[in-house]
């Protein structure tokens, strides 16, 4: 039986949602972090965890992290510390880790998320800033554990919702909306695989109509959104059989294996944890001015849900195009250039909808590789909207604007592509076709109208194409009249 309908049980989720920042340096070290460097490069003297080395905090942490609440409706704390998490594990060098805890920078937020059937609101307990830690690597030695530190110090925001996500169809969508919104904002990759967003989840089931808590678990190493989908949905089957058949569930840590589509455990899992938080005392209060906050959110885009109710407004698109549009920023704003350039928004949505996602999807790149500026685009739009190219040529000039740096209109010179409306140059071949074909003319005029298709694709066929399918019709209709 399928968890989402199974009448006895519901459960209840929470997601932990880590964003890693896309500051220039980390987040309290003067050294860049990105991915995929060689090992143990982008490090300093604070990375490693020498003595006497001192954190000094990145502007931009900040900033980024207000942007992040105020997108999600959260209140932006005037005065917030930050704290010191203090675990022992290889790859944090230090033996604890900068972070916040009793006041985050960001409480008491929320997101909508939309869903088939129905739109649901889920809360988000705080946004608070910190940095990563170091990565472990586990499988490139058979006998050894490996620890790169190039990550350790990069500018994290964790992000915690309250826990009011019910299914794993919302976990799924809430995850989506958290790095659509990251994106928009221009503050994270939102890229799951290269571990720029993680999650952890922390699932239970209860009785339906129960209002207590069942013992929660958590899960981890889901290092992609369906696999976030599939590690919740395995979870709330298992503890809701174990339930049924009289067991009882642990609170644990669970790792998620992809390759066998099952939880296994990680470790045992406290009441709470002793992390021993007390204030960091290298780093002053972070104080938020109102003019700092009015000047972060005067800086903010527009939204994609708003953005979303713009296109439809203004543009006449359906739902589904107006959320494919707005998917990504970087599409959305292409579109508009379109739009602009062009001043013809329906031929831009079916170019952009049609021709410029094929192409993106082909070649397995973003809008900011696409190959054709928008303004080259709008060229190809106008004539078409001129009547000067039919549809064949329009799919072939599109083709070659991917490969050239011409306009649209010296392309379609160059190939010959242009169709001829002057009646000077129509006129004779439309009577040669009327007088070359007596017999369909006579039934033509004897009411068998169907029959200007067949003499409008003679006039093609003796233009080599050129022709103005539509002027041609209207100068053949009066021949035959």
């Amino acid at each position: 039986m399928s968890t989402i309908d199974h009448p006895d049980f519901e459960a209840v989720i929470g997601l932990e949602v880590h964003a890693q920042l896309t500051t220039t340096t980390k987040a309290f070290a003067a050294v860049q972090y990105d991915y995929g460097e060689p090992p143990n490069t982008l490090v300093t003297p604070l990375c490693l965890g020498h003595p006497g080395t001192l954190p000094a905090l990145n502007e931009n942490l900040v900033r980024y992290t207000i942007r992040m609440g105020l997108a999600t409706g959260c209140r932006i704390a005037p005065r917030s510390i930050f704290a010191r998490k203090n675990y022992f594990y290889p790859d944090l060098p230090k033996g604890y880790q900068i972070s916040q805890f009793e006041t985050p920078l960001c409480s008491a937020g929320h997101l909508d998320i939309e869903l088939p059937d129905y739109t649901k609101r889920i809360g988000i307990t705080r946004i608070h800033m910190e940095e990563d830690s170091g990565k472990s690597i586990h499988d490139q030695d058979p006998l050894h554990s490996l620890i790169d530190l190039n990550r350790a110090g990069a500018s994290l925001i964790e992000i915690v919702s309250e826990p009011d996500l019910r299914t794993p169809e919302e976990a799924y969508a809430y995850l989506n909306r958290i790095r659509q919104i990251v994106q928009y904002l221009e503050i994270c990759d939102g890229n799951m695989e290269e571990g720029s967003l993680r999650c952890d989840a922390n699932v239970s089931v209860r009785p339906r109509g129960q209002q207590a808590f069942g013992t929660r678990t958590e899960l981890k190493n889901m290092n992609s959104f369906r696999n976030v989908e599939r590690a919740i949905r395995f979870e709330i089957q298992r503890q809701i059989d174990l339930v049924r058949s009289g067991g009882r569930v642990v609170q644990q840590t669970l790792l998620w294996d992809p390759a066998r589509n099952e939880t296994r455990m990680m470790r045992g899992k406290e009441e709470a944890h002793d992390y021993r938080y007390f204030p960091e005392p290298d780093l002053p209060p972070v104080l938020v001015t109102q003019a700092l906050l009015e000047q972060i959110r005067s800086e903010l885009p527009e939204m994609p849900d708003l953005r979303r109710k713009r296109f439809r407004s203004a543009y006449g698109h359906s739902e589904d195009d107006a959320v494919t549009l707005t998917e990504n920023r970087h599409l959305a704003d292409f579109f508009e250039q379109v739009v602009v350039e062009s001043g013809n928004p329906r031929e831009a949505t079916s170019l952009v909808l049609g021709q410029v996602l094929r192409v993106l999807n082909e070649r397995g790149i973003g809008i900011a590789e696409f190959p054709v500026t928008a303004a080259r685009l709008a060229g190809l739009i106008a004539l078409r909207a001129a009547d000067q190219v039919n549809s064949t040529a329009f799919q072939q000039i599109f083709n070659e604007l991917l490969e050239s740096e011409e306009s649209a209109e010296e392309i379609a010179r160059r190939l010959n592509l242009m169709q001829v409306s002057e009646d000077g140059f129509l006129a004779p071949i439309v009577a040669q076709v009327v007088a070359d074909h007596p017999d369909e003319a006579a039934r033509y005029r004897e009411g068998k109208t169907a029959l200007i298709g067949f003499f409008v694709g003679k006039v093609m066929q003796a233009s080599g194409g050129k022709a103005n399918p539509r002027q041609a019709r209207e100068l053949l209709q009066s021949a035959l009249s």
